[in-house]
């Protein structure tokens, strides 16, 4: 049996402002109308082959991971939260000792969760070839081959075949990414393969190697899970034990020492979704070129990637240029320059802006909000409530509020404490007073989203002017 475990850890600044740590790419419908989280869960559908999937996410990312798998019918095995991010090899640790649990025969699929796959068919079959050597013993990842001379991605230089092993060729060894005449060559060499990130190994046999080659990796994987707890549908690994494990991926921890490496070229329209000229050069295009999405007018200009998100957004003869507006941020980028992007996020996160960390929509696991006018003393949202969806029972003491319910239905408790609280219900066009220092709950009883308006006003208006009081979702 083939156990997928997605990865779903990064954060994807070279695609802001679209992409932020605390809602990154992976949770967006970037491709499609799915999220590239939810494509990559569906190549792989709970089978008589495969088992069901696993995902290793960041712990603030959980309840969107819950909700979107759900979404698309898919019950994970398990939902792992990193207290921390430490790259590919601790969390590969922790996939096999979670397979390896549930199945000690068991292959694991390491996924990423942002990857696009042009021909899942395809993926599929390279997959099942992979598992001939992966139950053999072998430790197998997944070589791109590639069309162009790439110096954006690391390379695998692929041995000769296998014995009764179709498919499958072993590793000459990992080349780190090339400058162009590099690239050049190794594409007209024609046995260079970019590196795709994509493993598959029983997990009896990685974590044999990994307590030979990284045994600190192993231990710390193992006290995080020993010593996790289980919180509602997740299990939260242990920050202390996890702390511990060094940073590194697993080409540099395992693949590139052992010397039971294998490779199966991979054909399937793959791509890393890494930049915004990568998004566009998957993307359909116009006879000019361009490569456009929401509310955009051109004129005389060519092949660009313009994104608008919250409003019109007009380009007037330029060319080869990235434009991405979000409502709180804009991007305007050469296409050649997109791999910088990064550069201005970490400034922005130098420089303490918001907009290098959240979107002016903040997710919940009730629904979302977003801020729409703040100033002196006061602060304005518009927060949606997904049907059952149920706010904590909490009160302020810096801010009084003040709600009117634009659509849906709303079920509001409220009350000076928690011995005389009363329960109201509004419809469109209705609004209520919540004082300063009352206790509060907003729920959604209805089938259609809640959606309201709040006002706040106080001395203080910070998020962190909360105590709650009762939680459905364990915060």
């Amino acid at each position: 049996m083939i156990y997928p475990v997605i990865l779903s850890g990064g954060s994807g600044t070279r695609l802001w402002p679209v992409s932020r740590a605390l809602y990154p790419k992976q949770l967006l419908p970037m491709l499609s109308e799915r999220t590239m989280l939810q494509e990559t869960a569906l190549r792989f559908p709970e089978s008589a082959s495969y088992g069901a999937p696993s995902v290793i996410c960041n712990a603030e990312h959980r309840f969107a991971v819950a909700e979107q798998m759900q979404g698309i019918g898919a019950k994970p095995s398990a939902i792992l939260l990193e207290p921390v991010g430490r790259n590919s090899a601790p969390a590969a640790a922790v996939a096999a000792l979670h397979v390896a649990s549930v199945d000690p025969e068991g292959l694991v699929l390491l996924l990423a969760s942002d990857h696009r796959i042009e021909r899942p068919d395809a993926f599929r079959a390279a997959v099942e070839t992979g598992a001939i050597a992966a139950r053999a013993g072998r430790l197998v990842t997944f070589g791109i081959t590639p069309d162009r001379p790439e110096t954006g991605y690391g390379y695998i230089h692929r041995n000769g075949p296998l014995d009764h092993m179709d498919g499958c060729f072993g590793i000459e060894r990992f080349v780190e990414k090339p400058d162009l005449p590099t690239a050049e060559k190794y594409l007209a060499a024609g046995d260079y393969f970019w590196n795709s990130g994509t493993f598959l190994f029983r997990a009896r046999d990685f974590l044999a190697e990994l307590a030979r080659l990284a045994p600190e990796i192993l231990d710390a994987a193992k006290a995080a899970l020993d010593q996790g707890v289980s919180d509602l549908d997740f299990r939260r690994l242990d920050a202390d034990a996890f702390g511990k494990a060094p940073s590194i991926s697993i080409d540099y921890a395992v693949m590139e020492k052992t010397a039971l490496g294998a490779m199966v070229p991979l054909d399937a329209g793959w791509s890393d979704v890494g930049s915004w000229s990568a998004l566009w050069a998957v993307q359909e295009k116009d006879a000019d070129g361009n490569a456009v999405q929401g509310d955009v007018w051109l004129h005389k200009s060519r092949n660009n990637l313009v994104r608008a998100e919250s409003r019109l957004v007009t380009v007037i003869g330029a060319e080869d240029l990235v434009v991405i507006e979000s409502p709180d941020a804009v991007l305007v980028a050469a296409m050649g320059a997109d791999q910088d992007v990064k550069l201005a996020v970490e400034a922005l996160k130098e420089a303490g802006r918001p907009e290098a960390i959240s979107h002016a929509t903040t997710h919940r696991p009730w629904g979302s909000y977003r801020n729409i006018d703040s100033g002196d003393g006061y602060q304005v949202k518009r927060i949606t409530v997904s049907p059952g969806g149920r706010l904590s029972l909490q009160s302020h003491k810096h801010r009084a509020e003040h709600w009117t319910v634009i659509s849906g239905k709303a079920r509001i408790t409220r009350g000076p404490s928690m011995d005389r609280l009363d329960v109201t219900h509004l419809d469109a066009d209705q609004s209520v007073d919540i004082p300063l220092g009352w206790i509060h709950r907003l729920e959604n009883p209805g089938a259609d989203p809640l959606i309201i308006v709040e006002v706040q006003s106080g001395a203080y208006l910070g998020e962190d002017d909360i105590e709650r009081f009762d939680d459905q979702y364990g915060r």
